[in-house]
């Protein structure tokens, strides 16, 4: 039983994993604004309500944890469209609270065209992917790289068109940039990426594409 902080855990990625990581037999601190909220009922789940830009709220919810997935999302489709820094700005929160707490294991959720996998997006997406995604694909690269240049160990997770889809287990994992591409893939599977990076150390350091 691993003692984990899922940072963003009140919708879509993060709570497909806060079910997965309990249903696993971690212990998990549900950390969101309105997690509070969250209708599931577990005896090792422990909800907190928390500003992931606060430094205080973020310190306060690493206490005693031992790994920390972080998987954070705009509020909604009109976030696109303007400055985006929430990525990046959370991301320097969480790996300067992490590193002062000695809190080493960090799993993080970006996307498919976030850092060096940008350069595999195919010329047919490229320019709805600019006008669409552009900024929060540019923070989610910063972020990415902040995260690298941590002392933490990390892994990135880079899926690509999210869908609401069941759990498979059936998905493609690409760690190598030769392989990169875009595809589909559910918030579930997703999510069982995520938890079984809890243990397993294979994806330490990379950040692999996940699609169907």
């Amino acid at each position: 039983m691993t003692r984990v902080l899922i940072i963003g855990a009140s919708k879509g990625i993060g709570l497909a994993t806060t079910r997965q990581a309990l249903e696993a037999g971690h212990r998990v601190r549900a950390f969101s604004r309105s997690a509070t909220g969250n209708a599931m009922s577990n005896v090792n789940l422990e909800r907190i309500r928390g500003d992931a830009l606060d430094s205080r709220d973020i310190t306060a919810a690493l206490d005693g944890m031992e790994v920390v997935i972080q998987a954070l999302g705009v509020s909604s489709l009109a976030d696109l469209f303007r400055p985006v820094s929430l990525f990046s700005d959370a991301t320097r929160v969480l790996v300067k609270a992490m590193e002062g707490q000695g809190a080493k294991r960090l799993i993080s959720v970006t996307g498919f065209g976030a850092g060096d996998s940008r350069a595999s997006i195919s010329c047919l997406q490229r320019l709805p992917f600019q006008m669409v995604f552009g900024r929060a694909y540019a923070d989610k690269s910063v972020q990415e790289q902040l995260i690298k240049d941590s002392s933490l160990d990390w892994t990135i997770a880079r899926p690509g068109v999210l869908t609401n889809g069941r759990r498979t287990g059936r998905y493609r994992i690409l760690d190598e940039p030769a392989t990169w591409q875009n595809g589909i893939i559910s918030r579930a599977d997703v999510a069982d990426f995520l938890v079984r990076q809890i243990d397993d150390r294979t994806y330490l350091g990379k950040a692999p594409v996940l699609i169907n």
